[in-house]
């Protein structure tokens, strides 16, 4: 079976190098039983690789399990891989199968792996080099045949140096490496996956497919996609629907393409509407969510350390724009969802330096304004925003 034929089977857009070279390493390995971690950025399609291998290896009519390891909380991630004995916890009514028992023959692929507990990792290590393993509230050893293959967008060495991952299962899983290069080094396929997705979104909602003028095919192809294929993948399905000219030219194309955003969302900016003002407040305050994770992260590394921290963050940042009120509910929402849940409860010491999201918002105006000698053009593009927010926040917050 040649890369062709892979490619054709599992619609794999691309001749990059790169790209032909995990391909390549994919078939090479398949007959054998290796461990395999697949590495690449977040968007980049490694979930494409394990199928490969499974696909073509003597386990193809075993089960194929795929398990998303950062999906699953903490409490539940040993019960859901290695199964539990009725009556092991809370809620455990009946004795359940873990994904490793239930893949006995086949192949279970562990996508973000770097996002497993230490003492989850443990265990991994025990199943890789024994194939025993023992289920949630049991003290029989069980044995499985599992070919396992892994996946992560995160730096794993540098994990390893933080104490957050096992080097012994870094070395175990790391058998064979293969890595998927990112969009931005594969730049003749962007052009060939622009195409492919165009077609296909034209079918799916009835109407002409898209296209690029010269120029905004350049621009595509210069642009560092920092989301990767499921970026490019959202952004044409957005001009899509939203284009009513099917000929796209470099001015409307980079409605699409932010620059400034921390989140690298593919959102356009629709300046005639005024809906403008909104979305660029919204990359000011994502902007600022990154700093205050930054912070919460120190705080409940040092609240587990038991010392008192220089973090100023509280658990609850409750501010709310005066514009866009259901954005301020949703910013609060995902910092609650996301970042408080199951947290010991800070210490009094904490709550004397809180600060609010507001408190953070001006400062980081102030430390932009003061950086371009109170030239605001230059702070609004500093902070990402336009003009017109800039003013209107020095306005609201009495910072003339």
């Amino acid at each position: 079976m040649d890369l062709r034929d892979i490619k054709q089977r599992f619609e794999i857009i691309g001749n990059d190098p790169g790209l032909d070279r995990a391909l390549d390493i994919a078939r090479q390995v398949a007959p054998t039983d290796l461990s395999v971690l697949v590495m690449g950025e977040s968007g980049v399609g490694k979930e494409v690789i394990p199928r490969i291998i499974h696909q073509y290896s003597a386990r193809k009519h075993g089960n194929y399990i795929a398990v998303n390891c950062g999906a699953i909380p903490e409490g539940t991630i040993d019960s859901e891989l290695f199964g539990h004995e009725k009556g092991a916890f809370t809620g455990a009514h009946e004795t359940r199968k873990g994904y490793f028992e239930v893949a006995d023959g086949g192949t279970l692929f562990l996508d973000e792996v770097g996002e497993l507990p230490l003492f989850t990792q443990v265990r991994l290590l025990r199943v890789l080099e024994t194939g025993e393993f023992m289920k949630v509230g049991s003290s029989k050893v069980q044995k499985t045949n599992v070919r396992v293959i892994a996946a992560t967008n995160v730096d794993l060495p540098l994990a390893i140096h933080k104490g957050r991952f096992r080097e012994d299962l870094y070395y175990r899983l790391n058998t064979v490496p293969v890595v998927v290069p990112p969009l931005r080094q594969r730049k003749e396929d962007i052009a060939l996956l622009f195409r492919k997705f165009s077609v296909d979104f034209a079918e799916s909602y009835k109407m002409p497919p898209i296209k690029l003028t010269p120029q905004a095919q350049d621009m595509l192809m210069q642009y560092a996609w920092p989301g990767n294929i499921r970026q490019l993948k959202n952004v044409v399905e957005q001009m899509s629907v939203i284009e009513s000219e099917r000929l796209v030219t470099p001015q409307r194309m980079e409605l699409y393409l932010p620059k400034h955003n921390p989140l690298h969302l593919p959102v356009p900016m629709q300046d005639k509407t005024g809906s403008g003002d909104f979305l660029a407040e919204r990359d000011l305050l994502y902007k600022i969510l990154l700093q205050m994770r930054s912070e919460l992260d120190e705080l409940k590394e040092q609240i587990r350390q038991g010392q008192p921290s220089q973090a100023v963050l509280s658990h609850d940042a409750s501010y709310k724009p005066k514009a866009g009120g259901a954005l301020g509910k949703e910013l609060a929402a995902t910092i609650t969802e996301t970042e408080v849940i199951d947290e010991p409860e800070a210490p009094e010491w904490v709550s004397e330096n809180v600060r609010s999201l507001e408190d953070i918002e001006i400062e980081t105006i102030k430390k932009a304004l003061e950086k371009n000698g109170g030239k605001r053009k230059a702070a609004a593009q500093d902070l990402g925003i336009s003009e017109r927010t800039l003013y209107r926040k020095i306005k609201e917050y009495n910072m003339e």
